[in-house]
């Protein structure tokens, strides 16, 4: 079976394991992925914009939406408009949102050392070339 066959389906497994591991926080993958995109670009300049933040974490601009009005009914983000084009939204992470992402990242890294253990570093550089042109600059 080819190599795409089982990345597959190591990701599948590892979003489910990720999935178990957050449920304690209250937050999807999908959940604390938009959160912390939002967290990451909000500290590397101005707000982002909430397709941003979409684009950073790799949902789909309606999903992404949907989520985020969730996240901000929690008080973990805020929506603002943007002072030049009404039509765009910056996202801003509330101080609530920074310390649960926080405890996301921990639960993300644990369950990376989990799932591949001392592979991880080499698995990330096998990896990065292949997706790294989904990353947004």
């Amino acid at each position: 079976m080819s190599p795409g066959f089982w990345l597959h389906h190591a990701a599948l497994e590892w979003r489910a394991t990720l999935e178990r591991n957050l449920r304690p926080l209250g937050l999807t993958p999908t959940q604390f992925n938009l959160l912390a995109s939002a967290g990451w670009l909000g500290r590397q300049g101005e707000l982002p914009t909430q397709q941003q933040v979409a684009d950073m974490s790799g949902a789909d601009r309606m999903m992404a939406s949907k989520v985020i009005r969730v996240l901000e009914e929690r008080e973990l983000l805020a929506r603002r408009a943007d002072p030049v084009d009404a039509r765009v939204l910056r996202i801003e992470i509330t101080t609530a949102g920074r310390e649960l992402v926080g405890k996301g990242v921990q639960i993300a890294v644990d369950t990376d050392a989990q799932m591949f253990g001392a592979a991880g570093e080499q698995l990330r550089e096998q990896l990065k070339p292949i997706a790294v042109h989904r990353i947004p600059d």
